[in-house]
């Protein structure tokens, strides 16, 4: 798993054992946290992992360079996840330079609880030599925190990205590529984390084009080689917040009857052939991803389609909660459908598609609001998947 290039060595770690990361989005598949050896006559390690792997850790660096020192600690994102192991490392490694941003010096000296010396400030396009190779500097701030830079390898035009096009998924023993396995993953891991700022991921894309990049590095999942143009693309897909015509249905039901009016829609869209995925709020599916799927069919799909029940005069809480979760990454240029039922008032369909027009979502129509229990005598989901 280590070697990626005669100076280039993989010394990460995967964690198959956290639930939720960040506290919030399922990990089925686990998480890796990716570090990276450049070894030349000077050592430079990238990034650290999380916290609780320390032994592993240092055994996969000393497995690649021995008894010999890491000079350079490259910090290219303070997320804890990517920096809690700073000062594990200057514990090992006494006389290491660390080597980052002004605006991640404050960061480690408040997350490390302790006094970090020996500080190697850097900055837009600055160079550090390590023999026969060097390496450069670009700030990549908001993807996705403000300190964010990558660090770039000319001479084997291999680019350490920090988080920008990593992916949620435990990796192999083979650690590149596999683009068609990622995929899902990718896309879920940039609308939860990532999908906020898509005009900094564009900023970033326009200053990494000038580079021959044949080589990706990322924080989380494989490393990129001969996937890097639908690795790209697919980003700048994303953070233009383009999408594929297809409908992301996403919908909470308390006694079933607004989930009858989801499966109806589904089948109806089937029958015509058109794409679309659909998630349960309400965790009435053991292998449902809750939001964090639904936020990923939402970067996906040219449409949502969101079913509520009235609750409280409102709008059902999950259901609440995806919207603004939706309108917290700033999506823009969907179509939009709301449905729903009610017992003696009905306002959870107005108040959707209030949502939806604050985000300038189109809306397919005023929706459907039905009492009590679904039929399709109450709303025809034929009509409106051929609206769609």
């Amino acid at each position: 798993m280590g070697k990626i290039s005669d100076k280039v060595r993989y010394v990460g770690v995967n964690d198959l054992d956290k639930e939720l990361f960040e506290g919030l989005w399922p990990l089925p598949f686990g998480v890796s946290y990716n570090s990276y050896l450049i070894i030349d006559e000077k050592i430079a390690l990238i990034d650290t992992v999380e916290g609780g792997f320390e032994e592993e850790y240092i055994s996969n660096i000393r497995e690649e360079i021995g008894d010999r020192k890491v000079d350079y600690l490259v910090i290219n994102h303070m997320e804890p996840d990517h920096s809690s192991l700073i000062s594990f490392i200057k514990g090992i490694y006494p006389e290491v330079e660390i080597v980052t941003n002004a605006k991640a010096v404050p960061m480690i000296k408040g997350y490390q609880n302790c006094c970090i010396d020996n500080i190697h400030v850097v900055g837009e396009g600055d160079s550090l030599s390590l023999g026969s190779c060097e390496l450069q500097f670009f700030m990549a701030p908001m993807v996705h925190w403000p300190e964010t830079m990558v660090t770039w390898m000319p001479s084997e035009g291999t680019l350490f990205s920090g988080d920008a096009f990593g992916t949620f998924g435990a990796l192999s023993e083979d650690i590149t590529d596999g683009y068609d396995m990622f995929c899902d993953e990718m896309t879920r891991y940039y609308s939860n984390i990532v999908g906020k700022y898509g005009t900094p991921v564009q900023t970033a894309l326009k200053k990494l084009s000038a580079l021959d990049i044949k080589r990706i590095c990322s924080t989380h999942g494989p490393v990129w080689e001969k996937e890097i143009a639908e690795v790209v693309t697919l980003y700048d897909r994303l953070s233009r917040y383009e999408a594929e015509h297809g409908v992301c249905i996403v919908y909470g039901s308390m006694y079933g009857n607004t989930a009858a009016a989801a499966m109806e829609l589904a089948e109806s869209l089937e029958r015509l052939g058109i794409p679309y995925a659909m998630h349960d709020l309400a965790g009435n599916n053991e292998d449902s991803l809750g939001v964090s799927g639904a936020l990923r069919d939402t970067f996906r799909y040219d449409t949502l389609a969101v079913g509520s029940p009235t609750y409280n005069n409102g709008i059902f809480p999950p259901v609440e909660t995806f919207m603004r979760g939706v309108a917290a990454r700033l999506v823009k240029n969907r179509r939009f459908y709301a449905f729903g039922s009610y017992t003696w008032s009905g306002v959870s369909v107005r108040k959707l598609n209030e949502m939806a027009k604050e985000l300038g979502f189109e809306l397919i129509d005023e929706g459907g609001s039905f009492a009590q229990a679904y039929s399709k005598e109450k709303l025809d989901m034929d009509r409106v998947a051929s609206l769609i």
